[in-house]
């Protein structure tokens, strides 16, 4: 049986000391220019210390426009990379691989802090988005790469495309959202052509043994499950990326559609043939027994998001304590302190707790009160 403790390799050379991997988690730490604050390098660092086998920064965007909520680390500048630096720098001290998300919030961006209407595949009239032209799509694809090519410079071990929830690739993913009418719109493989194009980009132009992983999700934002298996199935195929991060909200969970009632989400996927390319799984993974669940049942290694806001020494707890039971919030904020939240980052949660963009997070705050909760 395998050990949440035993190493792991990807194809392309970086390693892992174990199957922790810290999921992206949306912080609100960064500052207004996308320019690393200390808050966000401690809310990281502090995590690599605490054990993760790679730690995973919150979504990162590649273009200024792509912003999707405040306080947001930013990778669409050279103005960004003395502080990207210091921070795979700090989380490599830690013995932890570093991977940088790469994102774009496209039509979910907030045009009230963008200053511009947002973009998407194609004209949205719930969101006000505008569809991108074809020089803009290619042009997004370049600075999506671009970004990569910066994480590289900073001495990231590798990077995730973040084509999951609902944001701008898998907007491009999705048969409802997307309705263009070029290369880049209409069936799924035209669909999947530019999340295709960054992954072909990102390995031309970064070194072999930098990592690449890809993060989708198969439901909900108007994405089929049935497209994601055959999705997923290609990039296995292909076997361009390290690793496959499938965001499924709850890892044992039925699938909403009917043709694949009756296993998991999570089987859904641990059923294709993957190669050499390995699988990692997020969603409701709160306790030690719930990780080797997953590793049980296929998965090569899983992502902790909700469990490593509550401790962000949680591999070095379960290590300590096979029989470790997590903290059940909600929490208070000193509580939240002591993990690695910044004063920043709690003024944003108090003033944005129905907000989508850090549903990661609010859950655990004590309702009631300032500073102590």
């Amino acid at each position: 049986m395998k050990s949440l403790f035993d190493p792991l390799s990807f194809k392309s050379g970086a390693a892992m000391a174990n199957r922790f991997m810290l999921a992206p988690l949306t912080n609100l730490q960064s500052h207004s220019d996308g320019t690393l604050s200390d808050d966000e390098y401690r809310w990281l660092t502090l995590r690599a210390e605490g054990g993760f086998g790679a730690t995973m920064t919150c979504a990162s965007h590649v273009q200024a426009q792509g912003l999707g909520f405040p306080g947001q680390l930013g990778c669409f500048g050279d103005e960004h990379l003395p502080g990207l630096t210091r921070l795979a720098d700090g989380i490599r001290a830690q013995g932890s691989l570093a991977l940088l998300q790469l994102h774009h919030a496209g039509m979910r961006s907030p045009a009230d802090m963008i200053g511009t209407d947002p973009q998407g595949p194609s004209d949205n009239a719930d969101t006000g988005a505008r569809g991108l032209s074809h020089s803009e799509v290619l042009q997004l694809r370049d600075d999506f790469v671009a970004a990569a090519v910066r994480a590289e410079c900073a001495c990231f071990d590798g990077v995730e495309l973040h084509g999951a929830h609902g944001y701008m690739i898998a907007q491009f993913l999705s048969p409802t959202i997307n309705r263009r009418d070029d290369e880049y719109g209409g069936s799924l493989e035209n669909r999947a052509r530019l999340l295709q194009e960054i992954i072909e980009g990102v390995r031309s132009r970064c070194r072999p043994d930098f990592a690449l992983g890809v993060r989708l999700s198969p439901e909900r934002f108007d994405i089929r499950l049935a497209e994601m298996r055959e999705l997923a199935q290609q990039l296995f195929r292909d076997a361009k990326i390290d690793f496959l991060d499938m965001s499924l909200w709850d890892s044992f969970k039925e699938p909403e559609e009917d043709e694949f009632k009756g296993g998991t989400l999570l089987s859904c996927f641990t059923e294709l043939d993957r190669g050499d390319v390995l699988l990692g799984t997020a969603g409701k993974i709160r306790t030690p027994q719930d990780a080797q669940q997953c590793i049980d049942a296929g998965a090569d290694f899983f992502l902790l998001g909700r469990a490593a806001i509550l401790h962000h020494d949680f591999p070095q707890q379960v290590a300590a304590n096979r029989a470790f039971e997590p903290v059940e919030p909600p929490v208070t904020a000193d509580y939240l302190r002591k993990q690695g939240l910044g004063a920043v980052s709690y003024t944003h949660l108090r003033a944005h707790e129905t907000t989508s963009h850090i549903s990661y997070a609010v859950f655990c705050l004590k309702r009631g009160g300032g500073g102590g909760g």
